[in-house]
């Protein structure tokens, strides 16, 4: 009851603030001293260049904007053949809410100009109140690349060696496409984004505390990679291919085409990926006496994995102009993954004198096959002139997964004699996940350039895994009851946020969001029979503080609630194999973990960027090491409270004319506090990150790029991990009078991203080494395609299923 008073008591004082005043802005726009018919005029907010409307030129060179809230905001004006042309910043405000803007003229482009295509340079690292941007084409070793590979670079994220991310030193971080979900977690997740070819990237958002429009999901925060928006009517398009080559093969190709007119906006992404890829690991494991901690058997275990396949995507869409204030649209994405894993496994048994005992060698063959189709409907009406809008979307999901397992283990002594007999095991593991999500969102522009917004969803979540494991035994087939299940997991999400932004004075900016999120999930296991039931109510309030001191100081504070739900494959108890005596399982009883973040901002010149973090996680989740006997697994579980304290500065730096630097340096505590297996855990560590960025302008059209980074040793988990680091570099030539561009990249030149690290707590005593296929060279071309004129972008929405699609697990190993 408390929940609902105070939910609705913020709804009721929101739209309590929704009167406000209306002006006008008009003036004329002139070239070659006449009239500048059919000239495009954009009116943008000062604050943050956010397009407000846009209109055209008359034939008697006048342009006008009605029903405009009080506010600051700027003119732009583009025609053919003419240079951009902007206004200074015209204040429409009370008494008077008229604003006659002088008479703009336009300059035409020189003949020098026309010849080569211009491109604004933007900086590597935007601060918004709730934001870091990072744009992607500002980094030339970005271009050509994969998704993954920009984030390794991004301020504050990190990257380990299975490719999961962490931001700030802290796991759980929701990741985003274009405001829709990645479709994948874990290795999956990690697959996709090397899929994914940067030359289609245009920004990457990194929101520690995102507003409460955002589902709550993610304790970390939330990484939306944004694509790049077609902003020219007729058709236009760009195509890219890039070879690489570490010590396999990779290949990677896209086509993508956009066409408009006045009704219809029409678009496709198609793309191919072949990847072939190696990963060496070393376990060195003790087995200790259960009474006086002594060693009693030591393994070492080497497995070299091989994985190959190749991944389809395509993407079709539509957006129909119903009106000027009234758009539809829809989005089909189908997606399609066949990856071949081999693992060839040796492990060495020895006796506490380290003689060796015996040796098992074990061969491991996973197929995966992945399909998924989602499909999504969106709804947008410009409720008037003053900017009042609805939207909302529906979304449906489908994912299937079949993974095929065959493990053979041959056991032999110390000589090499056989001391028992090799025994084979197989599995089917397939899943099938269903999602059903609706959503509608408001926007409600207030006086003097406040917002309030507000919106609900539900979603329903279905998950079906049935993994049947057989013995092959003298050649007769016997099903392995013991590690046969049959799971089945539904989940129901209910939300509303509110959300309102406002200057409280001239220096002084303020956003406040409150979320509420009603949880039920289900789980049976049909074949233990055990079954579970969750319901919980849950409030996730979010503020921001911006203070402009001056000119060149901007201060700032936030404060999040966040939550981290287990992803669907973590809650699935199936058993996945590396050999004989290492897997790893889900944990159906994980419970959702939650966070309390607050940093404090500053930012100086628009240059240096210091950020101070705190950040206290209950039940947070972790990929815990478990031994039973002489068996050691992977299990995430709820095991422990954690504490984060950063700090972390950006500065970005334009040298000298042709040389920009830019360099991000952080340093995070994290402290662990729990138990595992009855014996207490308490782990802390202090970590040093470095990743920076050197650009050097050769000439106008030949660009060439240095970067690094380096990590000293950190917190995984429960893993305690050695430095590692990583240099690369790339050049970037302009072709085709700007059309084109070729790319030569070089990543981890010394190869030095390796990682090692050690874990030892109750009977758990492990060493890892791991080494995979980060040494590469890539050459990448794209060439870009358009014939039209410049227009508004189509604004549009970012699906419903975020937080669902975010925790899905497809079928790679």
């Amino acid at each position: 009851m408390k929940i609902k008073i105070l939910f609705f008591s913020f709804l009721l004082s929101a739209i309590g603030a929704l009167a406000q005043n209306t002006g006008k802005i008009s003036g004329t726009i002139l070239k070659n001293e006449k009239p500048a018919e059919g000239a495009t005029v954009s009116l943008l907010r000062a604050k943050d260049s956010a397009t407000v409307k846009l209109t055209a030129v008359s034939k008697e060179g006048a342009y006008a904007f009605d029903n405009i809230v009080e506010g600051r905001y700027l003119l732009s004006v583009t025609a053919v053949g003419h240079q951009k042309a902007w206004s200074p910043v015209i204040e429409l405000s009370s008494p008077s809410l008229s604003a006659q803007v002088p008479s703009i003229s336009l300059a035409p482009i020189s003949k020098d100009l026309a010849a080569v295509t211009v491109t604004s340079k933007r900086p590597l690292v935007e601060q918004r109140i709730d934001r870091t941007i990072v744009n992607v084409e500002a980094s030339i070793t970005n271009i050509g690349t994969s998704a993954l590979e920009v984030l390794e670079k991004a301020p504050g994220v990190t990257v380990d060696r299975d490719g999961n991310i962490s931001l700030k030193g802290k796991d759980g971080v929701m990741i985003m496409v274009d405001g829709r979900p990645t479709q994948l977690s874990g290795a999956d997740l990690a697959n996709l984004l090397r899929n994914m070819n940067s030359s289609q990237l245009d920004q990457v958002e990194i929101m520690t505390n995102p507003p409460a429009k955002y589902e709550a999901a993610g304790t970390a925060g939330i990484i939306n990679i944004k694509t790049k928006k077609a902003l020219t009517a007729g058709f236009n398009g760009s195509a890219s291919l890039a070879y690489s080559q570490g010590k396999y093969p990779k290949t990677n190709e896209g086509f993508n085409f956009n066409y408009r007119n006045a009704k219809w906006n029409l678009f496709t992404n198609l793309s191919h990926n072949y990847q072939k890829r190696f990963q060496t690991m070393r376990l060195d494991r003790n087995i200790l006496d259960d009474n006086d901690q002594s060693v009693v058997k030591i393994f070492n275990q080497v497995t070299d994995r091989i994985g190959a396949g190749n991944a389809y995507a395509a993407k079709f869409g539509a957006d129909f102009f119903a009106s000027k204030r009234t758009t539809f649209g829809t989005v089909v994405n189908l997606s399609a993954r066949e990856i071949t894993f081999n693992n060839p496994n040796i492990t060495n048994i020895s006796n506490a004198a380290k003689e060796l005992e015996s040796v098992t060698n074990a061969f491991v063959n996973t197929k995966s096959d992945w399909k998924s189709i989602n499909a999504n409907l969106n709804f947008r009406r410009i409720l008037d002139g003053k900017g009042k809008e609805l939207t909302s979307d529906i979304d449906f999901v489908k994912h299937s997964t079949d993974n095929d397992l065959f493990m053979v283990n041959s056991y032999t002594n110390a000589a090499g004699d056989a001391i028992s007999k090799a025994d084979t095991l197989t599995g089917l593991l397939p899943q099938e996940i269903d999602v059903y999500s609706a959503k509608a969102d408001y926007l409600h522009p207030l006086k003097k350039d406040a917002r309030f917004e507000a919106g609900i969803k539900t979603s329903i979540v279905r998950t079906d895994n049935n993994a049947r494991y057989d013995s092959i035994q003298y050649g007769q087939i016997i099903p392995d009851l013991n590690r046969s299940n049959h799971f089945i997991y539904q989940e129901n999400i209910n939300a509303a946020y509110l959300n309102l932004s406002a200057p409280l004075s001239k220096k002084i900016t303020a956003q406040f969001g409150l979320r509420l999120e009603n949880t039920n999930a289900t789980g049976r296991q049909k074949s233990t029979g055990e079954n579970f039931d969750r319901h919980y109510t849950q409030l996730f309030p979010t503020a921001y503080f911006q203070y402009k001191a001056n000119d060149k100081n901007n201060f700032g504070v936030n404060f999040g609630r966040r939550v981290r739900r287990p992803s669907y494959q973590s809650l699935n108890p199936f058993i996945r194999f590396l050999d004989r005596y290492t897997y790893s399982q889900g944990n159906p009883n994980l419970k959702p973990s939650t966070s309390n973040n607050i940093e404090l901002t500053h930012t100086w010149n628009n240059q240096i960027t210091t950020t101070l973090n705190y950040s206290r996680t209950k039940d947070i989740i972790q990929e815990i090491i478990q031994q039973r006997g002489e068996e050691a697994y992977n299990m995430p579980d709820n095991v422990s409270s954690m504490k984060n304290f950063g700090i972390a500065i950006n500065a970005n730096t334009l040298i000298t004319k042709w040389w920009t630097g830019n360099i991000n340096i952080s340093v995070n505590h994290d402290r662990y506090n729990g138990v595992v297996n009855g014996d207490p855990i308490r782990l802390s560590a202090t970590s040093f990150a470095l990743n920076g960025t050197q650009q050097f302008k050769i000439s106008k059209t030949f660009s060439a790029e240095l970067n690094g980074m380096y990590r000293s040793g950190w917190l995984e988990g429960v893993i305690r991990v050695k430095p590692v680091g990583l240099i690369g570099a790339g050049v970037s030539q302009q072709v085709l009078k700007g059309k084109g561009t070729v790319r030569l990249t070089a990543r981890d030149i010394f190869y030095t991203q390796k990682f090692k690290g050690k874990s030892r707590y109750s009977n758990v005593d492990v060493s890892i080494r791991q080494q995979s296929d980060t040494q590469i060279i890539t050459l990448g071309v794209t060439y870009n395609f358009s014939k039209g004129k410049k227009v508004a972008p189509v604004k549009r929405t970012g699906g419903g299923v975020n937080d669902e699609q975010s925790r899905i697990g497809g079928g790679g190993n």
